[in-house]
């Protein structure tokens, strides 16, 4: 699933390319998403200028005088730009058109993504309001993670992917984060100390935005605007390596379930 390094990395490949643009044309081809796509989006962007391209968590909201269009790429979704004489993809479900014949076309093979519409103040859609702090800003400190964990017997790294807590740590993020901070991730939440949360929100920051500095993580699905892989994928340290060695300390990766998902960890490095 795009995480927020790739869903980061899909905003900075579309947005030089379509900010600042005026729609043309939507083409829905399989109106039957998530949810269904708003018939109203025919309507409503053609002549409306794409005023911005923003990312909240891994929603991705492209803003006009008029609303704003939300897209989430689900399981296995991604964005491209392209051209309407360009050969169609299986799974090609959605152009976003613009007059100089500029194409962003949404591309999900499962159909978990989707496009939505509010004129309302985005930040108040259901999806979006009750939203934690993002991970790279300065509110998601120490003393917001402690506060927010202190009566949590939830495993931490069940925790810190709570998108009520903090948007964006998915699971292979949350693992390799609770690795660099040398953290269980079975831990009871509020048994960390002060040290450790610090750790744990410092580690988080950085795998992160290491992993938007290469493009994110291609497991299977992922690719960028111009269809290339996120080559994060080479830095993992826990994340799909049970039964191989610790690059730190050589002791044998453990896999266990958290959650109904695949947790990775070094026992000898993580406490």
């Amino acid at each position: 699933m795009p995480e927020l390094p790739e869903v980061e990395t899909s905003r900075r490949g579309i947005a030089p390319h379509i900010a600042g643009k005026v729609f043309k044309s939507v083409i829905v081809r399989h109106p039957q998403l998530r949810w269904p796509v708003p018939e109203s989006l025919a309507k409503d962007l053609p002549s409306q200028r794409l005023d911005s391209v923003e990312r909240r968590g891994k929603y991705l909201l492209l803003s006009t005088a008029r609303g704003t269009l939300i897209l989430h790429l689900g399981m296995s979704g991604n964005l491209r730009i392209t051209t309407p004489e360009q050969a169609l993809r299986k799974h090609d479900h959605i152009d976003f058109i613009f007059t100089d014949d500029t194409v962003l076309r949404f591309n999900d093979q499962r159909r978990f993504g989707a496009a939505l519409w509010t004129s309302d103040d985005v930040m108040t859609h259901p999806l979006l309001a009750a939203l934690g702090p993002e991970p790279l800003s300065a509110e998601f400190d120490t003393a917001y993670l402690q506060q927010r964990a202190a009566t949590r017997a939830t495993p931490i790294k069940s925790l810190i992917m709570d998108s009520h807590i903090v948007v964006g740590v998915g699971n292979i993020y949350a693992s390799e984060a609770l690795f660099l901070a040398g953290v269980q991730p079975t831990r009871p939440a509020a048994k960390l100390n002060t040290r450790e949360y610090g750790a744990l929100v410092a580690a988080i920051k950085t795998v992160l935005q290491l992993a938007i500095d290469k493009g994110g993580t291609t497991l299977r699905d992922f690719s960028n605007a111009e269809g290339k892989p996120g080559y994060f994928k080479q830095s993992l340290q826990v994340y799909g390596r049970a039964g191989e060695a610790c690059h730190r300390c050589e002791e044998p990766i453990q896999q266990l379930k958290i959650g109904q998902r695949a947790s990775y960890f070094c026992a000898s490095c993580q406490h």
